[in-house]
């Protein structure tokens, strides 16, 4: 049998134990909210507590409805016991439950779901300036996890969280992912598991650099979904040591990780795609390719492990 990586079998008992944290009760008497030991019944007054200056959200267990715009300052959203801080269905300027604006924020342990919004993308986080890391957290059942403007200065972070039964392509709108990303500077994601799409792509951004490493793309639960990976704009930096399982139900099954689809407008030449597993649904008669390229550039495709019916490069 194959060993897994000690740090992918990492992040898959973390994301399990996010799963499997039993759902906590409607925050009691006490402030769900608290900035330096002061209390607040509303997470937009702790925001605006913080302003310009620096500072840490507390979060109480709890299904929070709920949502807030950051404008300024540099916050960390931190769940008082991680996986039992729920935000729940409320979204602020028909975007996300939290919209970030401000110098830089952190959101840590945070539980986000169930968000939907008339332009069918409800997310739990829109991120539209300035750095951002994410840490021990879960986006499930919404239209979007993270969705961001552009910022080319900034840095989005993800780590040792999950993505579950995210995206979309319906009612004629445009198509909302798991995670999609504007042209950020740089994008990290590490040791989280994506599973269980509902359309879309899992990962989705025009980010210049890009670190996907380390991570589960599970995709035989998911209906409707598309690519694995997608760099519409072509990136550089490396996809390395990541599963990847495609599932049945694909509303594009022609390739895993797809670099330059929609445009040239970063480039791609040593683009470092290695040290990956990936494979079709077990007994399927059907052929896809791993990596297609529409850039043209010389990417760096080293040694990765395919399942059968799985080509290794196809330009398109």
């Amino acid at each position: 049998m194959t060993r897994l990586r000690p740090s992918l079998v990492t992040a898959l008992l973390i994301a399990a134990v996010v799963v499997a944290a039993p759902a906590p009760a409607q925050t009691g008497g006490g402030a769900p909210y608290s900035v330096d030991g002061r209390g607040y019944g509303r997470l937009q007054d702790a925001v605006d507590a913080i302003g310009e200056g620096q500072g840490t959200i507390s979060i109480a267990p709890g299904y929070h409805r709920d949502c807030a715009v950051q404008t300024a300052g540099r916050i960390a959203f931190v769940a008082a016991e991680p996986g039992r801080a729920i935000f729940d269905g409320v979204t602020c300027e028909g975007k996300a439950a939290l919209v970030l604006r401000g110098a830089g924020a952190r959101v840590d342990g945070i539980v986000f779901q169930n968000m939907r919004v008339p332009d069918g993308n409800g997310a739990g986080i829109r991120l539209e300036t300035s750095d951002l890391e994410v840490l021990n957290s879960m986006f499930r059942n919404s239209e979007e996890g993270i969705l961001t403007a552009d910022d080319p200065e900034g840095t989005l972070t993800i780590d040792r969280s999950t993505f579950s039964r995210l995206g979309r392509c319906d009612r004629g709108l445009s198509c909302a992912h798991s995670v999609y990303t504007g042209i950020y500077g740089r994008v990290i994601v590490t040791r989280t598991r994506f599973e269980k799409g509902s359309g879309g792509h899992y990962m989705k951004t025009r980010a210049v650099n890009v670190d996907i490493s380390d991570n589960s793309f599970d995709d035989t639960q998911g209906t409707a979904t598309n690519y694995m990976i997608d760099l519409p704009s072509g990136s550089v930096g490396r996809i390395a040591n990541n599963m990847f399982v495609q599932g049945r139900d694909k509303e594009n099954y022609s390739a895993l990780i797809a670099v330059a689809a929609e445009e040239r407008k970063n480039p791609s030449r040593g683009l470092v795609i290695d040290g990956n597993r990936a494979s079709l649904p077990a007994g399927m008669d059907r052929k896809s390719v791993f990596v297609a390229d529409w850039s043209g550039e010389a990417l760096a495709i080293g040694q990765n492990q395919l399942g059968t019916g799985l080509q290794r490069f196809e330009k398109r």
